[in-house]
């Protein structure tokens, strides 16, 4: 290729391809490019499954070198460019599209050859001089798409996973914290939005803290499930290519580089086409946004009006809400916090039929249930990011109005049953809401104490 020129060619099975001299991916990748313009998300969109190819092309790198499948020289520079783009660098070259057919094969044929391009600049040569480190021959030695692909996007759920996890931490820490402050403040409960007996407003945002604590406990327990390491089962399984050693080899390598506990499968041809560890993932996922948008509801029933609603809590304003009503102000952040969580709901329902549709030793829809589960990771994360910066940080009470609407509210005379019986209880209740006077009065005349004794059991 000479100096000047716009374009390399490069040839693969089916013939000869013109690549853009400039680009470190290759013949494969461009034929995927021209066949997959689906979603217009290239797998660069998904910088943990990135990273992951890269971590996991560099095990192999270090374990065909170690097994002298590798020159010093070759396994070098193909570490130098896995750590560039594990460091970040060259996401732009991995650009074939998320929905992609052929089970990943793709994506890992993007990996290989700007991996390989990448080593070759490394050493002082032009790119697509596959005579000195091969796409296939070096970089994708003793690996199958088979192997290598849902092992990187196990990797880069956990890393995904990982991030969420914090987030919702420190989203349960924010509404303790407002639990805390509003720990005194009474208000009337509801069930089936008809009022029922008095609680706190500290008690409800504390309720909202535990639950979504109780969902970082299933995270973590999802996350061993995505730990066992199918790599050096190559094709199907068969092992075929990698040599004796190998497979040992690669998952201590992969191991140290990623930091985790990976375990070796314990069958590699029930780990070739098993999608179990992502379907878990997909349904804690789902779990924890399904109370997200509960919780979000309950924010945005509890802070309607501000007149003619609830009008309990304030949430912080955030923009204007209306192009022709002035002063109106919406919950838009719980608003885009359902939505996500109707997005997540969705993509676990497409993770669980590409994983019933997988067929015999293959699952072919990997590519579109690794695109749901990182997606429904980075949207929760940054939902659950900006729900707690924006919104739960700042809430407010309207305590007058809590405080008169425990007042006369008849769901507290439940806790003098006991005292002074069903019946009496019953007819306080319809006296105060007949009157719309204190529920202490009423509790005085059909209970045979003074105003001052009521209060005091009320208060109770």
């Amino acid at each position: 290729m000479s100096i000047g020129q716009r374009f390399r060619v490069e040839t693969d099975s089916l013939g000869d391809v013109r690549v853009p001299a400039g680009a470190y991916w290759g013949v494969h990748t461009t034929r995927a490019r021209e066949n997959f313009p689906i979603s217009g998300t290239p797998i660069a969109r998904h910088p943990h499954l990135v990273r992951a190819l890269a971590t996991v092309k560099q095990a192999a790198a270090r374990a065909n070198r170690g097994l002298g499948l590798l020159t010093e020289t070759q396994a070098g520079a193909i570490e130098h460019a896995c750590e560039r783009v594990r460091r970040g660098e060259l996401h732009d070259q991995f650009c074939v599209d998320v929905v992609q057919g052929g089970a990943g094969t793709s994506t890992n044929m993007n990996a290989n050859e700007v991996i390989a391009n990448a080593a070759l600049e490394r050493l002082g040569h032009e790119r697509g001089r596959y005579d000195v480190i091969h796409p296939i021959d070096d970089v994708n030695r003793s690996q199958s798409t088979n192997d290598v692909y849902p092992t990187a996007i196990r990797l880069a759920v956990v890393a995904a996973l990982g991030e969420l996890v914090p987030e919702l931490d420190r989203l349960a820490d924010s509404f303790a914290e407002r639990g805390a402050t509003f720990a005194r403040v009474r208000k009337v409960g509801r069930t089936q939005l008809q009022d029922a007996v008095p609680m706190t407003l500290g008690d409800e945002l504390t309720a909202f803290a535990v639950a979504v604590r109780e969902d970082v406990a299933r995270i973590r327990e999802a996350v061993p499930l995505l730990l066992e390491c199918s790599l050096g089962a190559t094709a199907i399984g068969t092992g075929v290519t990698a040599p004796p050693g190998y497979r040992e080899a690669v998952i201590e390598h992969l191991r140290a580089l990623s930091g985790l506990p990976l375990t070796p499968a314990a069958h590699l041809f029930e780990a070739t086409w098993d999608a179990g560890g992502f379907l878990q993932a997909s349904a804690v996922l789902r779990r924890t946004a399904v109370k997200l948008s509960k919780i979000c509801n309950d924010l945005r029933l509890l802070s309607s009006g501000p007149q003619a609603g609830f009008s309990e809590i304030r949430l912080p304003a955030r923009q204007a809400g209306s192009s022709i009503m002035p002063g109106k102000v919406n919950p838009v952040i719980p608003e885009v916090v359902n939505q996500i969580a109707f997005a997540v709901i969705g993509a676990d329902v497409t993770i669980a039929i590409a994983a019933e549709g997988g067929q015999l030793q293959l699952n072919a829809f990997e590519p579109i249930i690794a695109h749901s589960l990182l997606q429904s990771a980075d949207w929760l994360a940054n939902g659950v990011r900006v729900l707690r910066a924006h919104c739960v940080d700042g809430i407010e009470a309207n305590e007058a109005l809590l405080a008169e609407r425990v007042a006369v509210s008849v769901g507290a005379v439940t806790a003098l049953v006991p005292v002074i019986g069903y019946d009496a209880a019953t007819a306080a209740a319809k006296h105060a809401l007949a009157t719309g006077g204190a529920v202490a009065a009423s509790v005085a005349l059909h209970a045979g104490v003074d105003v001052a004794e009521a209060e005091r059991m009320l208060a109770r």
